[in-house]
């Protein structure tokens, strides 16, 4: 770990639960606030509020879109991504089209992860692979075909699938996509050893809901 970086910086403090309240949410912005987290993440609906709960913290904003399934249209999820950024948000993580990747539909899921990137200008953009449904060979291509479609990040993860990050899928991750994009481990990272261990492998950003436990 770089020595000016904190644990701190890597964590997008995450909350994204059906049932999450404007007071959950804003709970989530106080302890970004308090422990320094790079971002947060949340659903789209509570873009207005963190902003205005971040407002003069240079803790930035990302939104999910199409979350956390991806079987939306492009049209709609790129409705969705455009809504975010104009409300508040800095950073999009947006889930591929699972359904259109097994069946080789590589160019679809391409263009629309581009179509995405596109729309949000100079924003950052994560794509959510859902590696937990994948093959390896599906990996590989999901993690090429954000690359050739200017993503920023390769996300392990929803959270809300049958399994989150794992190791081996971080290496494989690293191996696709090199310095091309960076990568965010996601889902199930719940204490300091593992989220340590998710940075010596080499991502860039975690998502989790256990930020304080894990800087304590």
């Amino acid at each position: 770990m770089n020595t000016d970086m904190s644990l701190s910086d890597f964590i997008d403090h995450t909350n994204l639960k059906a049932t999450a309240t404007p007071t959950d949410i804003e709970h989530l912005c106080n302890e970004a606030k308090t422990y320094g987290f790079y971002a947060v993440c949340v659903n789209g609906c509570h873009v207005p509020l963190v902003k205005e709960q971040l407002q003069g913290s240079p803790v930035k904003i990302a939104a999910v879109v199409g979350f956390p399934l991806g079987a939306m249209s492009t049209k709609a999820k790129v409705f969705e991504a455009k809504e975010c950024v104009g409300n508040g948000a800095n950073e999009i993580d947006m889930v591929i089209n699972i359904g259109w990747l097994k069946s080789k539909m590589h160019d679809a899921v391409r263009d629309e992860i581009r179509t995405i990137k596109t729309a949000i200008g100079d924003n950052i953009l994560k794509v959510i692979i859902e590696t937990c449904y994948l093959t390896q060979e599906e990996k590989e291509i999901a993690c090429s075909l954000a690359v050739e479609a200017g993503a920023d990040f390769v996300k392990t993860s929803t959270g809300f699938g049958t399994g989150g990050a794992t190791f081996d899928d971080v290496k494989l991750m690293k191996r696709m996509v090199g310095d091309k994009a960076q990568i965010k481990a996601s889902g199930g990272v719940k204490d300091k050893e593992t989220a340590l261990k998710y940075i010596e492998l080499g991502v860039s950003r975690i998502g989790t809901s256990s930020g304080p436990s894990l800087v304590k």
